[in-house]
């Protein structure tokens, strides 16, 4: 067991935390020798078993980063863009690939990650999924297939604890749309219109988000013109989903040079 790849999670007390830690224990392809959490926090010091209700494990909970991560082949993060941009540069000076979840970052919170990149190795992605990485390049094909007359709209829906509207996932689609279309999506893109906004514009990409109870995550692509409408959709019922793409990611990382992939990259969907 102790020559398997060992994981770092963090955000450990987290929704996304507590089900990387039970997926990476329950695999026979990685092992569990770090959890992290913020400074302050009250699993800090304790037994991560035992702080999610079960029993000890031997791995402590600990704030501190650089010791957590110095000794792991990877560091898996669904945290805020400021922790995981402080995580890359740690684990860009460990030599560990740092497989990233974490959404809602800004422009200079990417540049940063770039730059860490040049060091380690980066996966990032929206969303781990195998789904729904499929649904990426679908949407890529049928925006490329369609042209104008077809208006393009995400829709995502998410738990009501979600902080961050789109969606990484819807973002990802949106891309997607925008590249198919050979245009910016900064250029195109809609959100969540209010009030007395004129007509649609043409080729514009819109983006919906919906909050509400314990929703997974829910992400519908569709393309509208008159007389036919094309839906493609993708639902996920289980956060599982989510780690065990991780836990790929970071098993496809070992052993490759640095840089910033994506889940396209790990499950070979890269259109070369």
């Amino acid at each position: 067991m102790t020559d398997l790849p060992g994981i770092v999670i963090t955000g450990a007390s987290g929704r996304m935390g507590q089900m990387l830690i039970e997926t990476v224990r329950a695999s026979d392809r990685v092992r569990l020798i770090g959890a992290l959490e913020r400074p302050g926090h009250d699993w800090v010091g304790h037994d991560v078993g035992e702080a999610m209700g079960g029993a000890e494990i031997g791995v402590r909970v600990t704030d501190d980063a650089l010791e957590a991560i110095a000794p792991a082949h990877a560091v898996i993060d669904f945290t805020a863009p400021a922790a995981t941009v402080n995580f890359a540069g740690i684990a860009a000076q460990a030599r560990c690939v740092h497989v990233i979840g974490t959404t809602g970052m800004t422009g200079e919170d990417l540049a940063r990650i770039e730059a860490a990149a040049r060091h380690a190795t980066i996966i990032r992605a929206g969303n781990m999924s195998l789904g729904v990485n499929l649904l990426v390049q679908l949407t890529k094909q049928v925006a490329r297939a369609l042209d104008e007359d077809f208006d393009i709209e995400v829709i995502e829906a998410h738990h009501n604890q979600k902080v961050d509207a789109p969606s990484g996932t819807a973002l990802m689609l949106g891309e997607a749309a925008a590249e198919g279309r050979g245009v910016s999506l900064d250029a195109v893109s809609d959100r969540g219109r209010d009030g007395i906004t004129g007509k649609r514009e043409k080729g514009h990409i819109g983006f919906h988000a919906i909050r509400g109870g314990d929703i997974v995550g829910e992400h519908d692509v569709l393309f509208a013109a008159t007389g036919e409408r094309i839906t493609l959709r993708h639902v996920a019922s289980d956060r599982a989903v989510f780690a065990r793409g991780a836990i790929k990611a970071a098993l496809w990382g070992q052993g490759r040079k640095p840089g910033e992939y994506s889940m396209l990259d790990v499950l070979g969907l890269t259109e070369n």
